[in-house]
């Protein structure tokens, strides 16, 4: 019996060959043990007074980048912007500017944004009439000088209204002078939040305005007469003149688009004032084709709705 025991004692399935398996089973036991230990220290180190875990609340948001509420505004672009044509005849009228006017009546962008007490103190036209994407980076450049919030920029009708579709910018140019445009206001205001706006549908403008007889003998004057000129001519090279226009302008906003959303502080209005359908009410009853009062306090809404919004358009 004792040789048996012993035997075994020394064979495979004897206390001898427990022994790494009760070692095993030790460490295992140890390491649970830490386990429980570490987590325990992590319930109660993490624990707020009122017993809620620390790890349980979210993580705070980043500042956003775009500020709904900017506090000064600064306009950049070209007649539209000015209030060409909408007070009096062949005339600016700032006043009633879309983006940084005083008139309760159009309630403008800044008015909006600043109420009527800070307009004219915190917002400021560097718009010029008749301007050309090329001369926007020296408009940036004032503008930046004033270290506003938020720059607008409505530029680009020019470009594509000349004396004939061939003396169109050409959209690289356009691309170029933008893009510099934007280096020169962040070399000045690298802060700054820009509304772009869309170039708006010359061709809409045409179709708008040509069926009333003092816009026609207007336009004969040489208002945009890529598009305008011989308002009344239907024929196939007419047509395809306007679709020249129509489709540079297209091109352009590609651009404002593409450029824009290359800079975190830039919003671009989604084709808004491209797509904006003006009637007769909205364009000046001078030239029928400049916004009059009632176009720029559409203008002043589309670009209040954009900036305000939780999220950039679409």
């Amino acid at each position: 019996m004792r040789k048996s025991l012993r035997s075994g004692g020394r064979g495979r399935g004897g206390p001898r060959a427990a022994r790494p398996r009760a070692g095993l089973a030790a460490v295992t036991a140890a390491v649970l043990a830490a386990a429980g230990m570490l987590a325990g220290c992590d319930s109660l180190g993490a624990s707020s007074p009122d017993g809620a875990s620390k790890s349980a609340r979210p993580s705070p948001r980043p500042t956003p980048v775009w500020d709904r509420k900017p506090a000064s505004v600064a306009a950049v672009g070209d007649s539209i912007t000015r209030g060409f044509d909408a007070c009096v005849v062949l005339a600016d009228c700032p006043e009633v500017s879309w983006s940084t006017g005083t008139d309760m009546e159009v309630r403008s962008l800044s008015l909006r944004l600043l109420g009527a007490p800070a307009v004219k103190q915190r917002s400021w036209n560097h718009a010029v009439t008749g301007a050309r994407m090329a001369d926007l980076p020296g408009q940036m450049a004032m503008a930046a000088q004033h270290g506003p919030e938020l720059v607008t920029v409505m530029v680009g009708a020019n470009d594509a209204c000349r004396d004939s579709p061939g003396q169109m910018t050409p959209v690289e140019d356009f691309r170029t002078s933008f893009e510099a445009s934007m280096r020169q206001l962040r070399a000045g205001a690298p802060k700054a939040q820009v509304y772009v706006s869309s170039v708006p549908d010359l061709k809409r403008l045409w179709s708008t305005g040509r069926d009333n007889p003092l816009g026609r003998q207007i336009w004969k004057l040489g208002i945009c007469a890529s598009m305008l000129g011989d308002s009344q001519d239907m024929s196939e090279r007419a047509q395809q003149r306007r679709d020249l226009v129509y489709d540079r302008v297209v091109a352009y906003n590609k651009v404002l688009k593409e450029v824009c959303a290359k800079d975190l502080r830039c919003r671009y209005d989604g084709g808004a004032v491209f797509d904006y359908r003006f009637t007769g009410e909205q364009l000046s009853h001078w030239d029928w084709f400049h916004p009059s009062k009632n176009g720029q306090s559409r203008l002043a809404e589309i670009a209040y709705r954009n900036i305000t919004s939780a999220d950039p358009p679409v």
